[in-house]
């Protein structure tokens, strides 16, 4: 039997952080489940090309914009499950088995993965717990929690949505709570973010978009608040998520 799953992952300028989302990848691979990874490449002027050819997968160029990235790599995808993971993600050890177990029992429905930080502290550890509460409360996880979709369900809900901003809340909206299951196991994402703009202001910044995504705000609208609050923040230098 063909390996199961197609991985995706959007990038923009992240030739610099996303070694170890790849390097997490590698066991999947050894052990059957990866049957591809593509990189879906909003334009880059880093070296991705050559990070893509070293880590077998394959890169394509779509136009900028997660949403579109997104749904560029889907469309190439051959899997019958599709993986999406954020480049300054790393999943953690146990992930391939709590996949393997719900593409056994769970065959038609989508899942994600638990949140985490690449950071310590009592911030980060709380603000996972929030993410967490939120995705098992209101089934509404983010992107960087990954999402493991069947590719057929996938396109049965019309993929993710060419839009500025939200995406990852469009597409689990249209999944619906009956239609998504927790993953048993981790993915880490980077707090690069958080502890430049700061853990409180950041939260209530994605708290407040979000709120205002589900009450009809545009999400162009959106988009141009979310750059204009980023870019008031100070910059110490480090690579960020050029996406948002």
């Amino acid at each position: 039997m063909p390996a199961p799953v197609s991985i995706v992952i959007p990038t923009l300028n992240a030739a610099g952080r996303i070694g170890p989302c790849l390097g997490a990848l590698v066991p999947a691979a050894l052990d059957g489940l990866l049957r591809e990874v593509i990189l879906a490449d909003g334009g880059s002027e880093d070296g991705i090309a050559d990070i893509a050819a070293a880590a077998g997968a394959t890169l394509l160029t779509a136009r900028r914009g997660r949403g579109a990235q997104l749904a560029a790599g889907a469309r190439r995808a051959s899997g019958a499950w599709l993986l999406f993971l954020h480049a300054d993600t790393v999943l953690q050890p146990g992930w391939i088995a709590a996949v393997r177990r719900h593409i056994a029992r769970d065959p038609a429905r989508a899942a994600h993965f638990d949140l985490a930080f690449d950071a310590g502290g009592a911030a980060a550890a709380a603000t996972a717990r929030w993410a967490n509460l939120r995705s098992r409360l209101f089934a509404l996880p983010y992107g960087d929690q990954g999402l493991l979709i069947p590719a057929r369900l996938y396109g049965e809900i019309g993929g993710y949505p060419d839009i500025a901003l939200m995406e990852d809340v469009a597409l689990v909206r249209r999944l619906g709570r009956r239609r998504l299951a927790r993953l048993d196991a981790c993915a880490a994402t980077s707090a690069e973010r958080y502890l430049r703009e700061g853990w409180l202001r950041r939260g209530r910044c994605n708290l407040t978009t979000l709120l205002l995504y589900l009450l009809g705000a545009p999400p162009e609208k959106l988009a141009a608040r979310y750059e204009r609050l980023r870019h008031e923040c100070p910059r110490d230098g480090r690579a960020g998520d050029e996406h948002r």
